[in-house]
């Protein structure tokens, strides 16, 4: 698909999150601390969206089970942890999966994403 016009840049401002559609795809726009992210919206566990999920130590929270993913690189930081006793079994629904992230980029006053890769 290749680079997609998302945004205006101006409309994300920091602490700001912003779901686009481009094509059949969710994805999450944040401005974080003043740099710019793009992942997919469906968390990998269980696809619940991502959009009001923490951010902790440059990663993102799933705000239903505290799976977080390294808002760079989509790695799992930490997998099912919560809630005891639940975490382990929600664990079994499906294997460890990273998060897709994309390349993001602003020019000529707005944001751009690469899903070329994914």
């Amino acid at each position: 698909m290749g680079w997609t016009k998302v945004l205006a840049a101006d409309a994300l401002a920091p602490g700001a999150r912003e779901v686009v559609n481009v094509g059949k795809r969710k994805i999450l726009v944040l401005n974080h601390e003043n740099q710019l992210y793009a992942v997919d919206n469906a968390c990998p566990h269980l696809k619940l969206p991502l959009k009001n999920g923490k951010i902790e130590d440059g990663a993102i929270v799933c705000p239903i089970h505290r799976s977080a993913f390294n808002l760079s690189t989509g790695q799992v930081n930490n997998w099912c942890p919560w809630p005891p006793g639940v975490g382990k079994v929600l664990s079994l629904i499906s294997q460890e999966k990273t998060l897709p992230v994309f390349p993001v980029r602003v020019e000529e006053g707005s944001i751009w994403i690469d899903l070329a890769d994914n």
